[in-house]
């Protein structure tokens, strides 16, 4: 589980594939969570890059040099951009090029010292796939086919498109569904239905069941397998962690249990 309760799931559009030979951004997509809920509250915008699109790029995403004519420059959304990620770990399937690409937009604007890492964290999920899969293909493709994501409208690369998907695949990698009502919400606009009842759970005895020495040692034992596979990110194993550092902090401390 990520230390960040404000994550942004980004994904960028560029002339090219090299930003040292010049290429530019031209799209930027970004999926705002919260404590690994989707708000809605995401960022999108086309860009002009003063530059040519490689006909290869263009058939990865299919953005023209006429449909940029008009939009704005990086440098007239850089302010607006950088407070919206900043404070926030941003989840980037190959951190490196999106990172380097935004820093080298930075770069160009006279005076302005600030680089991405330096306002927010940055989580690499194809880093985090290879470590999960070694051995595997891990592009996003082939995350979505084996976490059963559908990603059949995913004509071509899109920078906002591919952020969302990847935010789903995110959440799959790392423990998928967090939260469970037992309350069901009427839905928007409509009234509630009058057959519903709720049930009252005080009067439910509910059997005990506890585990034995021998079971709680092979959970944890298999918690540290997990763990390790996740690259420390198992949220059963922090938990247990926090629990036994509430129930005995003296002995916590002692024994160096991380919190």
């Amino acid at each position: 589980m990520s230390e960040f309760e404000r994550q942004i799931v980004l994904d960028t559009e560029t002339t090219g594939l090299e930003h040292r030979q010049g290429h530019r951004i031209i799209e930027i997509g970004c999926v705002e969570l919260i404590n690994r809920k989707l708000t809605g509250n995401n960022y999108h915008i086309y860009l002009n890059p003063d530059r040519e699109i490689d006909q290869g790029a263009i058939e990865v995403h299919g953005i023209t040099n006429e449909f940029l004519a008009d939009k704005p420059r990086f440098v007239d959304i850089y302010e607006q951009m950088m407070e919206y990620l900043s404070g926030a770990e941003l989840i980037i399937h190959n951190a490196a090029f999106d990172v380097g690409f935004l820093d080298a937009e930075l770069e160009k604007i006279s005076g302005y010292q600030i680089r991405i890492n330096t306002v927010c964290g940055v989580h690499d999920t194809l880093i985090q796939a290879r470590k999960m899969f070694p051995g595997q293909r891990n592009d996003l493709d082939s995350l979505c086919r084996r976490y059963e994501i559908n990603n059949s409208h995913r004509e071509l690369h899109g920078a906002l498109l591919d952020a969302e998907i990847l935010a789903d695949v995110y959440l799959a990698m790392t423990g998928g569904q967090t939260s469970l009502s037992l309350e069901a919400a009427p839905n928007a606009g409509h009234e509630t239905d009058s057959s519903f009842h709720k049930v009252d759970l005080t009067a439910l005895e509910l059997p005990k069941v506890v585990p034995t020495d021998e079971e709680l040692n092979m959970h944890r034992d298999w918690l540290e397998r997990l763990d390790q596979k996740v690259d420390g990110h198992c949220v059963w194993s922090k938990l247990i962690n926090k629990q036994s550092a509430d129930v005995c902090p003296e002995e916590s401390a002692n024994t160096g249990v991380k919190h």
